[in-house]
């Protein structure tokens, strides 16, 4: 079974703590789905990253790949935290936070501008970062709160931070709060779940995340979201999914609908195209 890469964004090195699930028994076919992945790739839970670290990392990501935006995240972490350790801290409440509260705009989109729309996402960490330190007083407050507080108020709470969307919240949620049932949609899982005929062929981001959240169990939802981004770099592709090569090209074929993808013309167009 393979390492989960480092540009996930779950964090890399310790992206995770190796877990078994049984396989489910009720015949949803997202569970199922879930099951082979985590037979394919990896089986873990997820909790226990430092909440505005994982924030930061996660704004990052947007509009661009984690293979792009690791770079630039590590470049914020050798510059503004005070020991240039992955916990952004070195013992005093708030460091990184602090440190990025106070930054020049201009030195941090330079230093963040390996993950493009430097400009726009140094200002979102900056905002960020005063937001918290001015309402929990630093990292450790914010971290406790995203720990401990109901995952409903603290995920409207993210969304309420300028430039947070559902995906960034969640993946605070899960990688930070360890919170079972959370399943953050990127691009690959929306694309594979609306291909695959999981959620409807026209489903937007959130009514993909409610399908899944509903149909898969709680405590599988983080390393399906992790394995369905390694599946969608592996084989379920935007533009050539192996499928096109034959059913024996893809491992999850028998569980998939192919909607939008021809396998006679060997064609592919968006699920919500599909006639």
């Amino acid at each position: 079974m393979p390492d989960e890469p480092r540009e996930n964004i779950s964090g890399g090195d310790e992206g995770g703590v190796d877990a078994s699930f049984e396989p489910g028994e009720a015949g949803i076919r997202a569970e199922a789905v879930v099951d082979e992945l985590g037979e394919l790739y990896w089986q873990k839970t997820y909790g226990g990253k430092d909440a505005f670290e994982s924030l930061v990392r996660t704004i990052l990501s947007q509009n661009t790949s984690d293979v792009a935006s690791q770079p630039a995240h590590d470049a914020l972490m050798e510059r503004y935290a005070s020991d240039g350790s992955e916990s952004g801290s070195s013992g005093d409440d708030g460091d990184l936070v602090a440190a990025l509260a106070d930054a020049e705009q201009s030195e941090l989109a330079e230093t963040i501008s390996s993950a493009g729309l430097y400009n726009q996402k140094s200002a979102m960490i900056i905002g960020a970062a005063e937001r918290i330190r001015e309402e929990y007083g630093g990292r450790q407050g914010f971290d406790a709160f995203v720990r401990e507080g109901e995952p409903e108020a603290v995920r409207d709470t993210l969304l309420d931070i300028h430039g947070v969307g559902p995906k960034t919240a969640d993946c605070v949620l899960l990688f930070a709060g360890g919170r079972d049932g959370v399943f953050p949609v990127d691009t690959h899982v929306h694309r594979i779940v609306r291909r695959m005929g999981l959620a409807p062929a026209d489903a937007d981001h959130e009514t993909v995340r409610e399908r899944l959240e509903a149909d898969v169990p709680g405590q599988k939802c983080g390393f399906g979201h992790t394995a369905m981004i390694q599946f969608g770099r592996e084989y379920c592709t935007a533009r050539k999914p192996a499928c096109l090569d034959g059913p024996e090209a893809c491992p999850l074929y028998d569980l998939c609908d192919r909607v939008g993808v021809d396998e006679v013309d060997e064609s592919v167009v968006d699920p919500a195209d599909a006639t």
